[in-house]
């Protein structure tokens, strides 16, 4: 166990040992169920991460539907400094599609992929090697009359015989990509294995010069750091990751890990990146409000017990020195070491220091909401802490363009029941009052929502857990909702667990009902998570 003191000056960089950061949280991190995000969120996260020093943010997959389209096309418009990149698959269409997408990008990219293992050659594309060979070829020739910045990716390439690999990699850079990805697309490989690949395909293809190797792995044996890591060691130099490792099935390697494992281990991994880390938990705090996917406690970086110490011999060290369970300051990503304790005397310019302090900036009306929020929070609640305010800030931020919205809400509840709920909503600019009984105060409630926006959706998930301690904390409800297929999930807080959960459901609804408007076309066959 290394005893390296944590540093707090940054180390020497040469460009040979720069890690390029290609974020898929639009793309990859999308795709994973319940994860869809509107237009607004995608843009949101989009600027967040230009602003957080990203190199290459994939934005979608511009021929999966016009809203994905015009979410990459935007993206491109706005983004001032990262290449702006779409996916594509190896076809004709999706090529074009991707190209006419990223155009109004300083900077864009196409990245193209084909699956090249044997069992996917047999079972999904249905193609001889020959065949796979000879559209490798073809769709990176399209790609590069379109772009010079061009990457191929090899689709389950840790599965794919080496041989067979390296003929298609040669083939790929010779036909004018820029960078090469072998992704560990289902979460098979190990370390060893992967630090192997990358070091035998750059020694065998004699053309690897010519071209920047990058890593995409997937988590499914909870190794996907890890190998990401072993990648560059043996030569990569770019890392494609995700905020919070959201991604299909158990995810990606995430961004704030693989960037903070090469800062704090920089005697064993002498790399650099370009990302500014004090915005890493801001930045997670973001996307999981997007996304609704809420972040373990004890997720590595940015989880909430990240520096949380119980423990009283963990105390009594954090005491006399933060180095003897802490490898990295907190500040660095973006934490706080104390915390202002903020309550209903606590005034505006008070609020505004703290979201400062806490790396949330709000606009103008936005500010206001929040602060009136608190307020009233406030009013309900002996002490508010930081968790409090990430919560209702996320949540104003979340539900600012929401078509439906709750005004009201009466329930009432206990042994004698009847429970019966009474709400009145704002849908569209319209108020509208019912009330409906239910099994229990929620099923109450939910029953009402129903009856004011009639619809099929039904009810995956139903969660509550406190944001803080205590009987006067506020609760956090998760609501997935599924609905032709699709999964939508939300999330609320507030200090009553039944407005907490009448917002979340709603906010689950809207969400719905914002991608049944946007997406007026058929989406095209779904993206392969490689």
């Amino acid at each position: 166990m290394s005893t390296t003191t944590p540093s707090t000056t940054s180390p020497a960089k040469s460009d040979a040992d720069r890690v390029v950061i290609f974020d898929t949280t639009l793309r990859d991190g999308e795709q994973c169920p319940g994860a869809t995000m509107t237009f607004e969120e995608k843009l949101n996260i989009a600027a967040m991460l230009d602003e957080m020093g990203v190199d290459i943010i994939e934005a979608g997959f511009p021929i999966a539907s016009d809203g994905d389209f015009e979410a990459v096309s935007e993206i491109a418009r706005r983004t001032t400094n990262a290449v702006v990149c779409g996916l594509s698959r190896a076809g004709a269409k999706d090529i074009d599609r991707c190209a006419e997408a990223i155009k109004p990008a300083k900077r864009g990219r196409i990245h193209t992929f084909l699956s090249t293992s044997p069992v996917h050659m047999k079972h999904k594309l249905q193609m001889d090697p020959q065949q796979v060979y000879e559209l490798v070829v073809s769709s990176v020739t399209r790609a590069r009359n379109h772009t010079d910045d061009v990457e191929w990716s090899s689709e389950d390439g840790t599965r794919t015989e080496f041989d067979f690999l390296c003929r298609c990699v040669e083939a790929a850079i010779k036909a004018g990509a820029t960078t090469i990805n072998i992704p560990d697309t289902v979460g098979y490989t190990f370390p060893d294995e992967y630090y192997d690949l990358f070091k035998r395909v750059r020694e065998t293809v004699p053309n690897s010069d010519q071209a920047v190797f990058s890593v995409h792995c997937h988590n499914d044996l909870g190794m996907a750091v890890a190998n990401s890591i072993a990648g560059v060691r043996a030569g990569a130099r770019q890392i494609e990751c995700t905020v919070n490792g959201i991604g299909e099935r158990a995810g990606n390697a995430a961004l704030e890990e693989v960037v903070m494992a090469m800062r704090v281990r920089h005697d064993k991994l002498p790399y650099w990146t370009r990302i500014n880390s004090t915005m890493l938990t801001h930045a997670s705090k973001v996307v999981s409000a997007a996304t609704s996917f809420p972040v373990q406690y004890n997720k590595a970086i940015v989880g909430r017990n990240a520096f949380a110490h119980e423990s009283g011999i963990h105390q009594d060290g954090m005491l006399k020195n933060a180095q003897t369970y802490e490898i990295m300051l907190p500040e660095t990503v973006g934490v706080k070491q104390t915390s202002l304790v903020m309550g209903k005397h606590s005034g505006r310019h008070a609020f505004i220091h703290k979201l400062e302090e806490m790396g949330l900036k709000l606009s103008g009306n936005q500010l206001e909401d929040a602060f009136v929020r608190f307020k009233a929070l406030a009013d309900r609640t002996k002490h508010i802490y930081d968790e409090d305010i990430e919560a209702l800030v996320d949540e104003n931020m979340v539900h600012a363009h929401d078509r439906i919205k709750l005004l009201s809400l009466t329930v009432i509840a206990g042994t004698h029941g009847p429970q019966r709920a009474t709400m009145k909503l704002d849908i569209e600019g319209q108020t509208r009052i019912e009330e409906a009984e239910g099994n229990g105060p929620v099923d109450a409630v939910f029953n009402c929502i129903k009856s004011l926006v009639p619809h099929e959706a039904k009810l995956e998930l139903y969660q509550v857990h406190a944001v803080t301690e205590g009987t006067d904390a506020q609760a956090e409800v998760s609501v997935r909702l599924s609905h032709e297929g699709r999964s939508m999930t939300a999330r609320a807080a507030d200090p009553d667990t039944l407005v907490a959960s009448a917002k979340a459901y709603l906010g689950a609804l809207n969400k719905i009902v914002m991608k049944r408007q946007r997406d007026t076309a058929p989406p095209a066959q779904a993206a392969a998570g490689h």
